[in-house]
């Protein structure tokens, strides 16, 4: 279990730089596009190529913790089938409600002598 929490911190960090180092690259409308040296790798043909690079190791490894994230998932939710412990019955319907606000209200039924949950009649 420690080690799905691991790996869920590990994705979550490797999506924050996933966005940042996309946010970084220069679009057609300039983006957040960081201008640099004229020579070397912050040139500005160096610097795309290493924001390319850096997008695609890191997409790769997002889809890669996500299906190993995923197959552990699958793999510690093994359930043995259907639960049926669960009583399905419709309850009996109660009274009959009447549209009028002020008439009295109605007497409640007797509950039915094989429910569990019914309060015995009080004794006078």
């Amino acid at each position: 279990m420690s080690l799905f929490i691991f790996l869920t911190v590990v994705q979550a960090i490797v999506a924050a730089l996933l966005v940042v180092v996309i946010l970084m690259q220069k679009s057609e409308g300039g983006g957040l596009g960081v201008g640099g040296n004229p020579s070397g790798l912050m040139s500005a043909r160096g610097a795309a190529d290493f924001l390319t690079r850096t997008t695609a190791i890191l997409a790769t490894v997002f889809v890669v913790l996500s299906i190993i994230l995923a197959a552990m998932a699958a793999g510690t939710s093994s359930s043995g089938g259907l639960d049926t412990s669960l009583d399905r019955t419709v309850a009996p319907a109660g009274p009959p409600v009447s549209s009028d606000p002020l008439a009295a209200p109605a007497a409640p039924a007797a509950a039915p002598a094989a429910d569990p949950l019914a309060v015995p009649p009080a004794k006078q």
